[in-house]
Parts: structure tokens; sequence; C-alpha cells
């Protein structure tokens, strides 16, 4: 691993970005689907919702944006793509289905956006980025599942918005540790900061100082 990671430094990946003067909150998928290990969950999934739940009291606290997505299908599967043939149980995340709905410790509050969607990343197909640049956000701190899917999906997507994601990396969970550190690590070396929650609190009281 420190020959690897040589690799990385010596190649001039992980810069740090630092944090913009804009920031919002993307909660990604934190539905009741993806608590149960009978359908999607597992993992450390629950714990990170536990930490979300703070984070959102932080960012709620600084009037900052804070947006959600669900995934959802048509009832009848008529709006399904490749991502629901790679995975068929996906078109069970109904409008209505229990297991789409958000889970009620990181429920969103009036005047927070839910964004549906029917692919990994929160941007692809959705209103996720001009509701972000209305409001001029340069910095989105990223929660949700799974950080090897649609947390990492989304990640690079908004990189590609020229926004820049910060993974808060004890907001984030997967079903499985393994592919949940490495996509962590991944996204740290090339397209995200990496912050934990009290990270986040440090840098905060640092800029109110």
């Amino acid at each position: 691993m420190k020959d690897e990671m040589e690799i990385y430094r010596r190649q001039g990946f992980a810069t740090p970005m630092g944090m913009g003067q804009a920031p919002a909150v993307l909660v990604i998928d934190f539905v009741l689907g993806f608590t149960d290990p009978a359908h999607f969950g597992g993992g450390n999934i629950g714990e990170a919702i536990r930490r979300t739940t703070e984070l959102l009291g932080i960012a709620r606290a600084q009037g900052w944006p804070v947006a959600h997505t669900r995934v959802v299908y048509a009832d009848d599967g008529s709006d399904a793509g490749a991502f629901a043939m790679k995975v068929p149980a996906l078109l069970g995340l109904t409008e209505t289905s229990p297991l789409s709905q958000i889970v009620p410790e990181v429920a969103p509050l009036p005047g927070e956006a839910v964004f549906r969607k029917r692919h990994a990343s929160a941007f692809f197909g959705t209103d996720l980025a001009a509701w972000l640049a209305f409001r001029r956000v340069d910095t989105v701190l990223v929660a949700g599942c799974t950080t090897s899917g649609c947390v990492r999906a989304s990640v690079v997507d908004a990189s590609a918005h020229n926004i820049r994601p910060v993974v808060v990396t004890d907001c984030v969970g997967d079903r499985a540790i393994a592919p949940h550190e490495a996509n962590l690590f991944d996204m740290g070396q090339k397209y995200a900061d990496l912050l934990s929650l009290e990270e986040l609190r440090a840098a905060l009281a640092r800029n109110a100082a």
C-alpha cells in the first residue's frame, strides 16, 4: 500500500480543493429500502443515517440549501432502463412504495428539495444542477448511500459540473465495507475532498474565528 500511495502522490492526485463560499448538503437515497438488509441495505448505512442527522443540524443552523434524492420508478416500470435491467429489484421503488420513502430521521423540512431519479447519479435526468446553480452553490457536502454506487456517481457528476464535492465520510454508507472504503479512497484521490463530521465542524469553527 505504501508503494501504491507513492504512485498517487508522485502523479499529483489528492490535491485539496477546500470548501467554497456557498455550500449545500446533498443527501442521497436514505430511504427505508436502504436500511433493510433484506432489500438494499446493510453494512454501515444505519450509522451513516444517524450521523447525517447531525450534518443536517449543521446545515439548517447555517442556512445552507439542502437537497434529498429518492429512486422512483413508474408503477408499471415503463420508465425503466439499463440500471433496472442490471438490478431488477429497483423497480419496487415506486412513488408510494414504503421502500422508497425517506427515513424519518432525515426527513426533509419545508424548503428542502426532493429529487426523484432513476439512475445512480443525483444529477442525471433531474433538475439538481439547475437548482444548485440558481442558488449559486459552489460546494456540495455529500451524505447518503451507497458509497460505491449513487454517492460515487453523484460525486463524479458534481465535479463535472465544476461544483466542489466534499464527501462527509461518516455520513455515507454501503451494504459492504470493502467497496465503501475503496470508493472513499478513490473519490478522495480524484474527485472530492473527504472530511469526517468532526473535521467539518472544526473547519467551520476555524472559518468563524
